[in-house]
């Protein structure tokens, strides 16, 4: 999808742009601060993840900037790659405040495929597990948000182990395409998707966002139509795909897991 922007109708034709619309509110503010900036706009922590290739990552950030007797803002993408700051231009954006800027800027670099699958470790140079989150509020909000690990999939891997299952955890089915299933049996050519009730739009249980509900509308929808794509291109590749909400009774889920996985494996026996 191409995001069609104001400036290039001419926005801001006869005056620079308002500071406001891409400059931080001060030069002072702290690591943590800016670091949760960028999460809201990116729509999480686990978004921001630029793939270096040979199976390395970085995280991100997006950088405003409007040049010299210029009356375009500039949105790059850059990353840290063994001490070098390497960047991307991601495009012009035109939005009146630097927070709309930076989550279309993000929302760009997304659909031009610039970030790498989501991930879950970010923090900067040296990533670690250690949160920077400022507030438990916050905090709790990333590890519900967290895309390996996460409680259901624990819950879901301890009850398929009970029956006996074994399987491969966070990896692709298919090598030459990146999409990570939770739990694969490469065997039976099997994979497991265990959905997040928000970020992949549950019937039952997704509400719109009632701030920057465009954005977030969209988001979601490109989720919901990646996870129809990936169903396909794995279902042409002679695999069966299994889509579990994450409120789903764990225990049904692992059964009907089961249940699949050995009707296959006794299908491929015959």
């Amino acid at each position: 999808m191409v995001v069609a922007l104001d400036s290039e109708r001419g926005r801001w034709k006869d005056k620079p742009p308002p500071d406001r619309a891409w400059k931080s509110g001060s030069r002072n503010r702290n690591k943590e601060a800016m670091t949760a900036e960028q999460d809201r706009a990116a729509g999480g922590h686990h978004l921001r993840y630029k793939d270096l290739g040979d199976g390395r990552r970085s995280c991100a950030s997006v950088v405003l900037r409007l040049p010299p007797k210029n009356r375009r803002i500039r949105a790059y993408l850059r990353w840290s790659d063994k001490g070098r700051y390497p960047e991307k231009y991601i495009g012009e954006v035109d939005r009146d405040t630097r927070e709309e800027n930076l989550a279309l800027a993000w929302r760009m670099a997304l659909e031009r495929g610039l970030l790498a699958a989501e991930s879950d470790n970010c923090g900067g140079a040296g990533d670690t597990n250690e949160s920077w989150a400022s507030t438990p509020a916050v905090r709790a909000v990333m590890r519900g948000n967290r895309s390996r690990d996460t409680r259901p999939e624990r819950a879901l891997r301890s009850a398929a182990h009970a029956l006996g299952l074994r399987y491969r955890v966070g990896i692709r089915p298919l090598p030459e395409i990146r999409r990570t299933a939770d739990l694969v049996f490469t065997k039976a050519k099997v994979a497991v998707f265990l959905d997040g009730c928000y970020w992949h739009g549950c019937e039952e249980h997704y509400r719109p966002s009632q701030k920057n509900a465009e954005f977030w509308s969209s988001k979601i929808a490109t989720n919901r139509s990646r996870d129809q794509e990936t169903d396909r291109l794995l279902r042409d590749a002679g695999w069966e795909t299994i889509r579990i909400w994450e409120h789903e009774d764990v225990t049904d889920a692992a059964a009907r897991v089961a249940e699949v996985v050995r009707h296959k494996r006794r299908s491929r026996s015959l």
